[in-house]
């Protein structure tokens, strides 16, 4: 089997703790209310094409690229938009997400509400939070060069987090992240892995933070290079030259200021400017929200005219380490938008379909992203905020689900798969999936992916090597020889409807 692999598994018994893992024990047996939703699932089902309800559905072609079914016009937006019904229906006012990603703060106990810390953080606080992102590697780990790390140098890195020197208590200290920076497990930049050649899934690596993201700087390293940081998705570790400190009121404000734009590409750049060399190139990824400086429209922006562009008010550090802003400028041809874009059908398919063939990028790595990162940016740059791992995001709370356990049979499953909405997101142990549609009744994904297999016609399991933002069959994909991914489904997450008061029926 090609492993399935997103940023939820457990990276080893040193990871994050709170990096919760959808292969836990399965949920307790389906209450009288789900066995009525399913009921109705099923009846819905019994009016759609019989194909969507077959559980062995007609073997697909295997084109000459090998990936199974997929042909050409179905790696193009339009092909799905115009198979949609209703696409441009706003199917949940901006009013309506700014409320729930309230609620998503107050109810999800894997983000963290910045503006609602105390003004003094205590050393059990702190502690807490480092304790519950890893603890020290017991299992061997390799390095980029295929060495096992030393037990010496795995000792040395956990020290560096310097856990005696965490004061009783603290003044809440805010910073921001003054570009992409990676969010680590421990205080070092040694990347490792769980065996000698594999060097894609860095086990340290946890998650990145984005220019401008709002952070509480809770504790530093022993050799001063690292920062313990808590942002509203996530507490890790992050370089220090990539965090500016500011006043708690100017951090908070600053992703609420307007104007602003709204990058709704995969991830463009600001304009090379030699006399800012911060904001120069800067790479902004979808979803970022970056507020507009206030500067005279008919006068150089860093040496340059400033009318064919839009000019950002960007945080930078200072030699102190103190924040401060500068304008940078972002070519208007460049995917951006002054609010976030209308929560539509044909919005997600557009959107996901600008990260197509963009290589998988565990915790945010090779300048790409992971299968939770891919679902959270495109919902993201229409105002939509997610938790960070798949196994947060398909447990959340605020978010209407359709939950699956021991008892679901395989009937019920695909009567689930048959109601399936655009955008709707898919989870299975480890990855989540994004739904674009049907062709001819068999359900079809979106998604971020490391792996990919399926059954050839005598039964034995062929590896796709995806490795990257695909378009794929959802029925024929495989968890492993015994199980395809409808068999594996923990929850479906309808992220486009909502629920009253974050309650699950």
């Amino acid at each position: 089997m090609y492993s399935i692999l997103c940023h939820s598994v457990p990276n080893s018994d040193a990871m994050n703790r709170r990096q919760e893992t959808d292969m836990h024990p399965l949920q307790r047996a389906t209450t009288q209310r789900l066995r009525i939703a399913w009921l109705a699932l099923a009846l819905a089902a019994a009016s759609l094409p019989a194909l969507a309800r077959t559980p062995n559905p007609p073997a697909l072609p295997i084109p000459a690229h090998g990936v199974i079914g997929v042909q050409d016009a179905q790696l193009t937006p339009w092909f799905w938009l115009q198979r949609t019904a209703s696409r441009d229906a706003v199917l949940m006012p901006q009013a309506q997400i700014s409320a729930r990603n309230a609620r998503l703060l107050r109810e999800d106990a894997s983000m963290h509400d910045l503006a609602a810390l105390p003004a003094t953080l205590t050393r059990t606080q702190v502690r807490g939070w480092i304790d519950a992102l890893a603890s020290p590697p017991v299992r061997a780990l390799w390095n980029e060069t295929g060495q096992p790390v030393t037990p010496a140098t795995l000792s040395a890195i956990v020290d560096n987090r310097a856990l005696h020197t965490i004061p009783a208590s603290q003044p809440t200290r805010f910073g921001m992240a003054v570009h992409r920076s990676a969010l680590r497990a421990f205080p070092s930049d040694l990347r490792v892995f769980s065996r000698a050649g594999d060097t894609d899934i860095d086990r340290f690596l946890e998650s990145t933070l984005f220019p401008g993201d709002a952070v509480v700087i809770a504790h530093a390293s022993a050799d001063g290079h690292w920062l313990f940081v808590v942002s509203a998705s996530y507490a890790a570790w992050v370089a220090a030259e990539a965090i500016a400190e500011g006043p708690r009121d100017i951090v908070l404000a600053y992703g609420q200021r307007t104007p602003a734009r709204i990058i709704t590409g995969a991830k463009p750049r600001t304009v090379y400017t030699p006399e800012m060399p911060a904001v120069s190139e800067l790479q902004l990824d979808m979803g970022t929200r970056i507020p507009l400086a206030a500067v005279a429209p008919d006068q150089p922006v860093n040496g340059q005219h400033p009318y064919a562009s839009w000019v950002l008010d960007l945080p930078v550090r200072k030699a102190d380490g103190r924040l401060a802003f500068a304008p940078a400028l972002l070519p208007r041809i460049e995917d951006s938008n002054d609010a976030p874009l209308p929560l539509t059908r044909a919005n997600l398919i557009r959107q996901a379909f600008k990260f197509l063939g963009e290589r998988y990028g565990w915790g945010h790595s090779y300048n790409g992203r992971d299968c939770s990162g891919f679902a959270s940016e495109v919902y993201r740059s229409m105002g939509v905020q997610l938790p960070r791992n798949t196994s947060a995001q398909a447990i959340s709370p605020v978010f209407s689900r359709t939950r699956f356990d021991a008892g679901t049979s395989r009937a019920q499953r695909m009567a689930a798969i048959a109601t399936l909405d655009v955008g709707d997101l898919i989870y299975i142990p480890g990855h989540v999936m994004l739904f674009l549609g049907n062709i001819d009744g068999q359900p079809w994904v979106i998604h971020d992916t490391n792996g990919g297999s399926y059954l050839d016609a005598n039964g034995k399991m062929r590896a796709l090597h995806l490795n990257g933002v695909s378009v794929t069959p959802l029925l024929p994909l495989r968890f492993d020889k015994d199980n395809d991914y409808v068999d594996r489904i923990t929850n479906i997450v309808h992220v486009t409807k909502d629920i009253p008061g974050g309650q699950q029926p």
